[in-house]
């Protein structure tokens, strides 16, 4: 089937979804489609083909041809480079319409979804730099007698799993690593948000990568993402997505080896003391939980507030939250967009029905008549919560904020402790002792001070406790994840060796 999306003066069609493996579309050996459905009216957009273990075994041969055999593998830095380089430059040309399925497929507002083209490029530019200048050994000279030195080797076929939010971004920010140290790779994106993952293969493919070098599998967790998993020939997965997968994804992984890094997910702390800049922790605390329509790991959705200010605080969020403009994700305007599937909706819904049963009062704005068809869930807050409802402990992954009140700097490090998760934190104050005192406290991969969620891709992403092992970002995924050191030794003259066995 085609789908025709119209958004101000253009026309963009949305056609049926094959497999991309060994530098061809093609249809799963199967033969069978899954729909892929509209979070703003419920209908179907395309169906895709539906990959399973025999496709995935199919890709990852080609990865592993064109990693042992291929032209990949033996490749010169500088030239693998340009390859990496030209993607980004696709991306910049395609960006318009990569913000436009992006915004189709997920419900993302287009105004957030345009960002996330501009970075997804910047995610090859910045790995084509970073292998260039970075991805160098070390030398260790020993006495007279050795030079022993490191070099950095890739692993060969990596699998990917990437999730529903922000897909391009987040595909964008694995598969540019791993191609630009040298691996090949096997994508399987996640279900509900295939068509930007597509985009990203017919862009690699106007790019003329060698065959094999990027495969992407469309398919469920529980038949072509255990494939990946299982396989024996795949050196390493990376996944990001929800806890209990995650784990289970470790289990499976064990059998063969694997290298694993899993972002996974997370009840981010967001703590306002009384001598925080009151307007500006107020736009961070809104922007960080309603932004993304919520669904993302490291939104603020334990806001921590001190008790001086609490009430005043409160307010200005309810005028906040009744001002976002919840509307069509294509219209620029739109602030909040509807959830990815119904099934995620209602359960976000049910989350908000147990608050209401575990004594929250239940703040939220209305959804528009004409969105009724959309899996909308408004703003909503969560007032009088304690840290330790279940709306405070699990991970609701939507627009709604609980809202918890302390008094002092201990009681508000142990409640942001309080939790199963670990991923990131927020402490506003002007306080900067204090600011880097809490910051060192709470326990999280990451912390920042003053600031919402500024990205810095040179840093290690990821978090503690049952939101992940692993880092990524930076140095840390072509160091420590997607390459293995060796070690050279050089005797550099005779040195002595042990004579057993020789007669005196």
């Amino acid at each position: 089937m085609q789908t025709t999306i119209t958004h101000e003066t253009k026309q963009l069609k949305v056609d049926d979804i094959k497999l991309y493996i060994n530098g061809k579309f093609t249809g799963g050996q199967g033969k069978t489609t899954y729909s892929n459905r509209s979070p703003f009216t419920n209908e179907t957009i395309n169906n895709i083909a539906e990959g399973r273990k025999e496709d995935i075994e199919e890709a990852v041969k080609a990865a592993k041809d064109a990693f042992e055999q291929g032209p990949w593998g033996s490749m010169k830095v500088k030239e693998r480079l340009v390859y990496i380089n030209r993607i980004a430059d696709l991306i910049d040309e395609e960006a318009e319409e990569i913000a436009l399925l992006e915004s189709i497929d997920t419900g993302l507002p287009i105004s957030q979804t345009k960002n996330q083209a501009a970075r997804a490029a910047e995610n090859f530019r910045f790995y084509a730099r970073m292998v260039e200048t970075k991805l160098h050994g070390e030398s260790y000279p020993v006495d007279e007698d050795f030079i022993n030195y490191t070099v950095y080797k890739p692993l060969g076929v990596v699998g990917l799993i990437t999730p529903w939010n922000a897909p391009f971004m987040l595909e964008t920010w694995k598969v540019a690593p791993a191609l630009a140290t040298g691996n090949t790779v096997v994508l399987k994106p996640a279900e509900l948000s295939p068509l930007t993952a597509n985009k990203l293969a017919e862009i690699i493919h106007k790019a003329d990568l060698p065959a094999g070098v990027f495969n992407v599998v469309h398919g469920f967790g529980e038949t072509a993402g255990d494939a990946l998993v299982k396989h024996p020939d795949v050196k390493a997965i990376s996944f990001t997505g929800e806890t209990t997968t995650g784990s289970t994804i470790i289990k499976n992984s064990a059998d063969t080896l694997k290298k694993t890094s899993m972002e996974l997910g997370g009840k981010s702390p967001l703590i306002i003391f009384d001598d925080a800049d009151f307007d500006r922790a107020l736009d961070a605390a809104v922007w960080g939980i309603f932004s993304f329509n919520g669904e993302r790991c490291t939104a603020n959705s334990r806001v921590f507030v001190h008790k001086n200010i609490k009430d005043k605080f409160v307010e200005k969020l309810k005028e906040r939250v009744l001002n976002i403009k919840i509307g069509d994700p294509l219209d620029p305007s739109t602030e909040l967009g509807p959830l990815i599937e119904t099934e995620h909706f209602n359960k976000v819904k049910h989350y908000i029905e147990v608050a209401k049963q575990e004594g929250c009062e239940v703040f939220q704005a209305v959804v528009p008549e004409e969105l009724k068809a959309g899996n909308y869930v408004p703003p909503t807050l969560l007032l009088n919560a304690t840290n330790d409802m279940r709306v405070c402990q699990e991970e609701i992954f939507g627009p709604v904020m609980a809202v918890i009140e302390f008094e002092t700097e201990e009681e508000a490090i142990q409640a942001a402790n309080n939790v199963r998760y670990g991923l990131a934190g927020y402490v506003w104050t002007n306080d900067m002792k204090k600011g880097h005192r809490v910051a060192h406290a709470v326990e999280a991969g990451m912390l920042w001070i003053n600031s919402q969620n500024v990205r810095d891709l040179r840093i290690p992403f990821g978090g503690t406790k049952d939101s992940g092992i692993g880092r990524e970002g930076g140095h840390y995924a072509i160091f420590e994840f997607y390459t293995e050191p060796k070690v050279i030794h050089v005797a550099l003259g005779d040195h002595h060796i042990p004579q057993f066995g020789k007669k005196k």
